[in-house]
């Protein structure tokens, strides 16, 4: 999962990396209030943790216009403010949660898995799709109960498809959450990874589970070898018109 910080302060920076990575996150940062709408607005986060006392924008001015401009990215402010006041505020203006400093860092990464998982439409940690499961907490995919060992960037590309079951996904939409619009590789990366991944579900009697929707992307289905229908492919040729 893709994140941004938006923190102005370069220890905090470091300590909350070090703990969200320490999670399995993958974490972009900026510093000011400016830098955080520009990617917001540019890119596909799961989440962004911010800390509201910016050196530009106020961090609240920053989540409602974001709001406002129908950005979906789910916001949690980390802050050390602990008065209800500032919670009050947080919450009128659009945040999902409000974590105060000092934080215990297992708290911390339950509550973003928290946010997340209610922001794609779910609220249990384990997401299925036939007999695969992958348990967003420890990051373990199975299938059939059997442990299935798969590589950063297969975990994230099967993760994504899990979230958006029954969605098409388009190369550029893998990309922006592998990379993050970040030193991306060229768009034929996404169908090796996809290959790769398909063998080792196969492999593990997950069935065909990834479909390809020719000229537009990839879709998981939960029965194996489902393929998409008509609608699906108008869906997608009206998202990407």
């Amino acid at each position: 999962m893709r994140i941004l910080l938006v923190e102005p302060n370069a220890r905090k920076v470091e300590e909350t990396t070090r703990h969200m990575e320490k999670a399995g996150f993958t974490v972009d940062h900026v510093d000011t209030g400016h830098d955080a709408l520009g990617m917001l607005k540019s890119y596909n986060y799961d989440l962004a943790v911010m800390n509201v006392d910016l050196p530009d924008v106020d961090g609240f001015e920053v989540i409602r216009i974001s709001r406002a401009a129908r950005v979906p990215t789910p916001v949690m402010v980390l802050a050390e403010e602990k008065s209800a006041t500032a919670k009050v505020r947080a919450f009128s203006t659009g945040a999902d949660d409000y974590v105060t400093r000092p934080y215990e860092s297992m708290e911390l990464t339950a509550r973003m898995q928290a946010v997340i998982r209610r922001s794609k439409g779910y609220s249990e940690p384990t997401l299925r799709a036939g007999h695969l499961e992958l348990c967003l907490g420890s990051r373990e995919v199975s299938v059939h109960g059997q442990g299935v060992h798969l590589t950063g960037k297969e975990y994230m590309i099967l993760e994504l498809l899990l979230l958006r079951k029954g969605m098409v996904l388009t190369k550029d939409a893998f990309l922006n959450h592998l990379y993050g619009g970040m030193d991306e590789p060229e768009m034929k990366i996404i169908d090796v990874f996809i290959c790769k991944l398909r063998k080792k579900l196969q492999g593990a009697g997950a069935g065909q589970l990834i479909a390809t929707v020719w000229g537009q992307g990839y879709v998981l289905r939960d029965e194996a070898g489902a393929m998409p229908t008509p609608r699906d492919r108008m869906m997608a040729q009206a998202t990407t018109a």
